[in-house]
């Protein structure tokens, strides 16, 4: 039997190490080849599952499949749950904002795993994710237009304030973990959502990846190659960011007899910006942007160097999320500013972004992913959506209304979001999705369900992605 590949430097002797096993294939494999090693490599292992409140009697299966597992192994068994869908909601007495089903899970995941490295305590937490996961991860993020930090995937290692999560398996692929599992009789658990085609990543990994591997049979290595070399690359561009930065990026602005006086926004220096590689010049860019918690996309990042570059003194850009340029003789100016009411920028009345039914939006502007799908139950068939209809995601305007889940009649788009607090830019910008002339998807709230149509929600990337999944 071959033993089943696992990064050891990631791991040190006496290392004190809980396993996330979810009874899935590549969890128990992590946890069956650390096991067959912990003495070799001085390992304590323990072994921890989360039970997300999905899927009913089949994850209850899952947890008692894993906590006899622990048990046959003698290893110490941690288990928690939480109410993934009722965290996914959004909540405006608190100003939270409704989640994807997966992001939502993926947070309360990492959570726990935080109180597992402080409270049990143990140094680290393994993750079973692999070669494959890593390949997934770094298509799904090129065709939402990552940079370059996007395409660095999932780490090997993820640094938290309370420890560290690991991922030994990342240079394993799932075909040679079921080999290994098959090897030594072990069984595992089969998620039956993992084949629904409504997600992203499954989409993903049972059609798009398939098809391409019919033009290149190794793409997987050379994405999984691809991921390793962005976070080199990434390692190396922070430094060189750093290192720059506070040479060339200032705050507020300057006053006669020198020095600078305090106030908003930041400025960087037009001369000695213009004498950097333009890769340099984009670095610098995006990192005082998200000083001032934005995140140009490449044509906004375009615009900004150009206007650094060639622009005249006074000429001014006004760009999504409320951030704004101004040229002076000497330094570009940029301010993250609220927006006044009833006022937006071009860019943001003119977001919008369309999909036939079924389909897909990835909508950068707003930083999110939705997935439109028409029900197909018996009973969704009056006054329901047709295949092939337009769904159309943009900006909410005056007169627009929504009828918000368990409300009594429909309400005014403004007088939600004066409910949900949402104030300045974030109002300029704020989404819903239209089906046949009624608005049957609203950033941040619920609503009724409209029959014949269903739309999962996926947020895209932070500013800062590549850390992991």
């Amino acid at each position: 039997m071959r033993p089943l590949q696992i990064d050891t430097s990631l791991l040190a002797a006496g290392m004190r190490l809980a396993v996330a096993v979810s009874g899935g294939a590549d969890s128990v494999a992590l946890l069956r080849a650390l096991f067959e090693s912990s003495a070799e490599h001085g390992l304590v292992l323990h072994v921890a599952h989360l039970h997300h409140g999905l899927r009913g009697a089949e994850a209850d299966a899952d947890r008692a499949f894993v906590r006899d597992l622990a048990a046959q192994l003698n290893l110490p068994f941690h288990e928690s749950g939480v109410d993934t869908e009722a965290e996914a909601r959004a909540n405006p007495a608190t100003g939270k904002q409704a989640e994807s089903i997966e992001q939502a899970a993926r947070r309360l995941r990492y959570a726990w795993f935080r109180t597992l490295l402080s409270g049990v305590p143990v140094d680290a937490v393994a993750t079973a994710h692999t070669l494959d996961d890593q390949a997934e991860t770094v298509l799904a993020k090129f065709l939402r237009g990552a940079w370059t930090e996007g395409l660095a995937g999932i780490s090997p290692k993820l640094k938290s304030p309370e420890g560290m999560i690991v991922r030994p398996l990342l240079n394993t692929t799932r075909m040679e973990v079921e080999a290994f599992l098959n090897a030594i009789g072990q069984t595992w658990r089969e998620d039956s959502t993992n084949r629904h085609l409504t997600f992203t990543r499954n989409r993903i990994r049972h059609e798009l990846l398939p098809l391409l591997e019919t033009w290149n049979p190794q793409l997987r290595e050379h994405l999984a190659h691809l991921a390793a070399l962005a976070r080199d690359e990434e390692s190396w561009w922070r430094a060189e960011v750093a290192r720059l930065a506070p040479q060339l990026i200032l705050p507020g602005k300057p006053v006669r007899g020198g020095g600078r006086a305090a106030g908003d926004g930041l400025a960087i220096d037009c001369v000695r910006f213009a004498t950097l590689s333009s890769a340099m010049q984009r670095r610098l860019l995006r990192h005082a942007a998200a000083q001032l918690g934005t995140n140009p996309d490449y044509a906004a990042t375009e615009s900004l160097r150009n206007l650094a570059l060639t622009g005249h003194s006074g000429q001014k850009l006004e760009l999504a999320h409320s951030l704004r340029a101004e040229r002076t003789p000497r330094e570009l100016r940029l301010v993250a500013a609220a927006v006044a009411p009833g006022r937006r920028s071009a860019e943001q009345t003119m977001a919008q972004y369309s999909t036939r039914i079924p389909g897909e939006i990835v909508a950068a502007t707003f930083g999110v992913s939705l997935r439109v799908e028409r029900t197909k139950a018996p009973e969704a068939v009056h006054n329901s959506v047709e295949t092939g209809h337009i769904a159309m995601l943009r900006n909410w305007k005056p007169g627009d209304r929504v009828r918000l889940r368990y409300s009594s009649g429909p309400r005014k788009v403004k007088e939600v979001l004066e409910r949900l607090r949402v104030t300045g830019s974030e109002r300029g910008l704020w989404p819903v999705l239209e089906v046949d002339g009624r608005i049957v998807w609203m950033k941040g709230v619920e609503l009724e369900p409209e029959h014949g149509i269903t739309v999962a929600v996926s947020e895209l990337d932070p500013p800062n992605p590549g850390s992991g999944i």
